[in-house]
């Protein structure tokens, strides 16, 4: 590694986990622009949620015309340059998300950040609580904002088709749409501008490559206690919220030479009528089974009615309303992201064994085709968990044994999991 290299990362990549710590504290990022100066070596950097790149280095004592406009364009950028949502306004106190609805413009006020994504690269899932500007009785409404592969399909599309066949008990579709900024869809593509990635086959390596490499990894590594590794694809969404983290694996839906260019991730959001909270704060025993028995109801009603195996049977995804003045569901399932037809048309952007690993099926953790079986075993692992690291409603501890389950291999959890249940056909 060159001195510069070294200079610019340092031990800890201090650079890369900057730009994670922005994204993470601004919920109306798309991506983050910033410069580096190590003696006289000048580089350029943007992050966005397939990860990190830089420039060329720049000699300002060789270059000083080069020098001087770079500091011009950093000064004379707007907020939209600089990588703000201009879709998310504020106007004195309050804060809107504006959306395209046949035609016509709508605000929707944003009441609090749900949750948010701590990462750079992956989808990077926003959700808050919003309601509309013209309702005066402010039902509430959630709104999932994240950066998808172009490959998947779309969840709003989804839940929209769920609804339409009479799913009950699942989040109620309202609208969905691909974030548009200056008339074009938003995504990392056009972002970046045309801008080439190269990377090198030296023992040297890229720096690109290791800043991408390390903006993702760092978002993933903390050990708190959770519930459940989170999917890799989000980036490995280090959620910024009690337990649990989230899913495993959710995979890259092409293979890619290690020396191509990332792939392209779209802006998408999704807006649900149902809010409610985890399953896991429940205010009772007798309300955790009555919130999981109508979970289960609402997975049987997509599986019938819309014919749709949801994949992702965890605690976040499985909500519970005990507010008299909510409207919602009173238990409901949410999250299609890695949703499977079960007549699959084709490609569907997944591959591999999906899912949130603590909660995920001994036979999906085998590589087994995920089946409405995998996922009523799934339901039988969430009990399992919030029975071994709850004491009470808002009593939960640290149990070490299962939380090794968040970074041993699926080899390994499905044999820990079979130990668990007494395989029968092990028995003599």
């Amino acid at each position: 590694m060159t001195e510069s290299m070294t200079c610019l990362l340092g031990r800890d990549s201090i650079w890369p986990r900057y730009a994670r710590e922005v994204l993470s504290a601004q919920d109306n990022r798309r991506f983050v622009l910033g410069f580096t100066l190590c003696g006289p070596l000048l580089r350029v950097w943007e992050f966005d949620r397939c990860g990190g790149i830089g420039s060329e280095e720049i000699n300002i004592n060789k270059d000083g015309f080069q020098f001087i406009m770079v500091i011009l364009g950093f000064l004379f950028m707007d907020q939209q340059q600089l990588g703000f949502d201009p879709t998310i306004v504020t106007v004195g106190s309050q804060r809107y998300i504006e959306i395209q609805r046949d035609g016509k413009k709508e605000h929707l006020v944003i009441d609090e950040v749900i949750l948010r994504a701590r990462c750079v690269a992956g989808r990077a899932t926003t959700c808050w609580k919003a309601h509309r500007e013209t309702d005066k009785s402010r039902i509430p409404l959630v709104i999932k904002d994240s950066w998808q592969y172009p490959e998947r399909h779309e969840e709003g599309e989804l839940l929209q088709e769920a609804m339409e066949r009479g799913a009950t008990r699942v989040a109620r579709y309202d609208f969905h749409e691909t974030v548009q900024v200056d008339g074009k869809d938003d995504d990392v593509h056009t972002i970046r501008k045309g801008l080439e990635v190269t990377t090198s086959k030296s023992k040297k390596g890229s720096l690109q490559v290791a800043l991408r490499r390390s903006a993702s990894n760092r978002g993933c590594t903390s050990r708190s206690s959770t519930i459940g590794q989170k999917r890799s694809s989000d980036c490995v969404d280090t959620i910024l919220r009690s337990p649990p983290s989230k899913r495993t694996q959710s995979s890259s839906p092409i293979k890619r030479p290690a020396d191509s260019s990332p792939p392209n991730r779209v802006h998408r959001r999704v807006i649900v009528r149902d809010y409610g909270k985890p399953i896991y704060e429940s205010s009772s025993r007798v309300a955790l089974l009555v919130g999981m028995e109508g979970c289960i109801v609402g997975y049987e009603s997509l599986y019938s009615k819309a014919g749709l195996i949801q994949s992702d049977i965890s605690p976040q995804n499985l909500l519970v309303n005990e507010d008299d003045d909510n409207p919602s569901w009173r238990s409901f399932l949410i999250d299609l992201d890695l949703a499977i037809r079960t007549q699959r048309d084709g490609f569907s952007g997944t591959r591999g064994k999906t899912g949130t690993r603590a909660f995920m099926a001994i036979g999906v953790l085998y590589g087994e085709k995920h089946s409405f079986m995998h996922d009523l075993e799934s339901f039988f692992w969430v009990l399992f968990w919030i029975c071994v690291h709850y004491e009470g409603p808002g009593k939960s501890k640290l149990v070490e044994d299962f939380e090794e389950w968040n970074y041993m291999s699926t080899e390994k959890l499905a044999g820990a999991k079979k130990g668990l249940i007494s395989d029968e056909s092990d028995k003599p």
